[in-house]
């Protein structure tokens, strides 16, 4: 290689990524090669084949998935909410351009559509080309549809729509920045049917405990019945990941969950379990209800 992409350097004979998770945090990975680089209309764009991680998408420097890990996140995020559903018929998926949730979310039988809205076509493009594992590569389940548009206005579409809605979004900075907000968040309610349901990611709760409360605080705004579950996902910064529902019928409670699919990660144990907070979290969220 000639030239090396940004967002990567030269050390000593050795290729790593480094990225800046905080004023006084950054995270190396050491690279075996660049798979894919695109710069988009709307951010830059990579696919890395890592020595620890294996294969990573990189957007903008910031890793967003890797094939070692990502099923953990992809799992959660996408069989916590269609396990609680009592029949999940028509999902809607924000950000999420790797596939992996749409992938999880297409191995529910009663699921007739998936709409997978995701600003930039080249994420998909890269993911399905160079992460198979994750996408499903490039043939696509025929009940996924691809919409390659601003997810927010996209949610202002339709009224009573969806069953489920998954948001996939990436760190609140740039392009997804505004999946954060509560105007979005009240697009999301309006555009759920009236036993519907909504998950996020919102962050973790060690290092981005202002985002995760303000998700949980603003979601509950909106939503009678709102909780927040956690995983490990070992490439996030901090490690423990969380999630927020938001739902307009009682979400049941954990030893109610049924969970029958094939998964690496997710069993009724995990999902069920997800709910039990640490004790910090629960202080965190109390302040802000």
């Amino acid at each position: 290689m000639t030239r090396l992409p940004m967002y990567l350097d030269n050390v000593q004979g050795s290729i790593w990524l480094t990225e800046d998770e905080k004023e006084n945090l950054k995270i190396s990975y050491r690279i075996h090669q660049v798979l894919f680089e695109e710069t988009s209309p709307f951010q830059h764009v990579m696919v890395v084949d890592s020595h620890t991680f294996g294969r990573m998408l990189v957007l903008d420097g910031i890793v967003q998935t890797t094939t070692l890990d990502g099923f953990i996140y992809n799992e959660m995020i996408s069989h916590m909410p269609l396990s609680i559903h009592p029949n999940p018929r028509h999902v809607l998926i924000i950000g999420g351009g790797d596939c992996g949730a749409a992938q999880e979310a297409v191995k529910y039988e009663s699921v007739e559509q998936v709409d997978l809205v995701e600003i930039d076509e080249a994420v998909v493009r890269a993911c399905k080309a160079f992460m198979p594992e994750i996408s499903g590569g490039p043939d696509s389940d025929p009940r996924i549809h691809f919409h390659y548009c601003d997810g927010v206005e996209f949610a202002k579409r339709y009224k009573n729509k969806y069953d489920v809605v998954i948001v996939d979004s990436s760190d609140p900075i740039g392009p997804a920045v505004q999946l954060f907000e509560t105007s979005f968040y009240q697009s999301l309610y309006d555009i759920l049917k009236d036993d519907g349901l909504m998950v996020c990611q919102s962050q973790s709760p060690i290092l981005h405990q202002d985002i995760m409360v303000q998700s949980y605080k603003r979601i509950s705004g909106l939503f009678p019945h709102v909780k927040m579950y956690t995983a490990v996902v070992p490439t996030y910064p901090g490690g423990l990941w969380s999630f927020t529902i938001g739902s307009k019928r009682e979400i049941p409670k954990p030893e109610q969950i049924r969970f029958d699919k094939q998964a690496k990660y997710v069993n009724e144990g995990v999902l069920r379990s997800a709910f039990a907070l640490p004790a910090f979290v629960e202080k965190l969220l109390g302040r802000a209800q």
